[in-house]
């Protein structure tokens, strides 16, 4: 089934649904796309990634084969939760989730604390059988036993609040030219770092809110604006 056949079916609940669960078809697609995997690091490169062939939108660009973590060869053997744990600890903490708070905090001259990744806390939790961690279909089941100690259910029962922003809307609104400018066909063919015809193909799309394709067209407004930048930082240091 399509994506559209997807969000058409579901459109009746959509309004009823939390904001990150509406786009029905873009997540169908992906759970069907992950469904595929028969390998453990692929489905975890999928999982965590916008695209699965970097090249499709990269001039000559693949994913590094060294980056992610080989899975099938980590010291948690057979044991798919851990290993995709393992694989968070060398790659996505460190090189995203962290590295992001850090920025943010000194950006505002503000002290972060990450009193969850004491070391002693780290090698405990690896000590710890699954079963203390996700129990009857629910996570972190062995700090929610702790908490409630201490803190009203309800406070832990609830839905997590991340911090995102509704860059999907603001593309389609506020962002709109500023996007158009930078994913302008004429300007990637010229620059050469993108094959243009799938970025504006995905840039259409999301502007006729048929599909959320936020994430993936943000990555490369960013590098677009990366160069922005320093092309005007170029002109000004000539002048």
């Amino acid at each position: 089934m399509s994506v559209d056949n997807w969000n058409r079916l579901a459109a009746p609940i959509r309004p009823f649904l939390p904001v990150r669960g509406r786009n029905l078809g873009d997540k169908a697609h992906k759970l069907s796309d992950l469904m595929n995997e028969r390998d453990i690091s692929s489905f975890y490169q999928k999982f965590v990634t916008h695209r699965s062939a970097p090249s499709e939108i990269v001039q000559g660009g693949d994913e590094p084969s060294d980056y992610f973590p080989r899975l099938n060869d980590a010291p948690v053997e057979g044991r798919t939760f851990e290993a995709m744990m393992y694989a968070d600890s060398l790659s996505y903490l460190p090189d995203d989730i962290l590295t992001k708070v850090d920025r943010a905090a000194m950006g505002t001259s503000l002290e972060t604390r990450v009193p969850m990744l004491d070391h002693r806390v780290v090698e405990f939790a690896w000590r710890l059988p699954h079963s203390h961690k996700v129990r009857n279909g629910t996570g972190k089941w062995v700090l929610r036993q702790l908490l409630q100690r201490y803190i009203p259910r309800e406070l832990i029962d609830r839905p997590k609040m991340g911090f995102g922003v509704p860059i999907d809307s603001w593309l389609r609104g506020p962002l709109r030219d500023w996007g158009e400018y930078l994913l302008d066909a004429a300007r990637l063919k010229r620059e050469g770092y993108y094959n243009g015809a799938p970025i504006r193909e995905r840039w259409e799309e999301h502007l006729s809110g048929h599909r959320n394709w936020q994430y993936p067209l943000w990555n490369v407004l960013m590098f677009q604006a990366w160069q922005e930048h320093n092309k005007l930082l170029q002109v000004n240091k000539d002048e």
